[in-house]
């Protein structure tokens, strides 16, 4: 069975090897980050933040390449956890049928992001990855902290836009 979730939290640290997305399941409690790549990271926050940019990076050309091959993206599904290692796919629609590839999370959600798609997760890799919900969690003491990206824009407008 597959599980609606949302992005729940984007965070970036430059400094860092790593950066954290955190998915979670849409109308429930259950949550997992996954560590992602820094040219991901700003690929996200870009597109969250309807950021323009001059010219297409690559999570855009593959989205323009689906799109002139007669694609349409549909959905991002997570469909494996091995070895603390999450696998996903891109669903393409293409004409009547479902076309089915091999993606890394980080490049499936920065693309469904660009595209909003949503994503699903399957119930077993969210029951096996998903930490038990915290009553009154806090999030990190940190500038890449991001709780909500509809509020994203206005906190951008004070000069405090919450990013590293």
């Amino acid at each position: 069975m597959l599980v609606k979730v949302t992005l729940a939290r984007l965070l970036i640290r430059e400094m860092a090897d790593s950066q954290f997305v955190t998915l979670q399941e849409e109308g429930g409690d259950r949550m997992f980050p996954i560590a992602i790549g820094l040219p991901e990271a700003f690929a996200i926050e870009r597109r969250l933040r309807k950021t323009p940019i001059p010219r297409p990076q690559t999570h855009d050309l593959l989205g323009n390449v689906i799109e002139l091959m007669g694609g349409t993206l549909v959905q991002i599904v997570i469909h494996a956890l091995e070895e603390g290692t999450f696998f996903a796919k891109l669903v393409i629609r293409q004409g009547d049928a479902l076309v089915e590839v091999d993606s890394r999370p980080s490049d499936a959600i920065a693309l469904g992001v660009r595209s909003d798609v949503p994503i699903f997760v399957a119930d077993s890799v969210l029951e096996e990855a998903s930490s038990d919900p915290t009553v009154d969690q806090q999030p990190p003491e940190h500038p890449g902290w991001m709780p909500d990206f509809d509020d994203a824009e206005d906190d951008s407008e004070d000069g405090e836009d919450g990013f590293a």
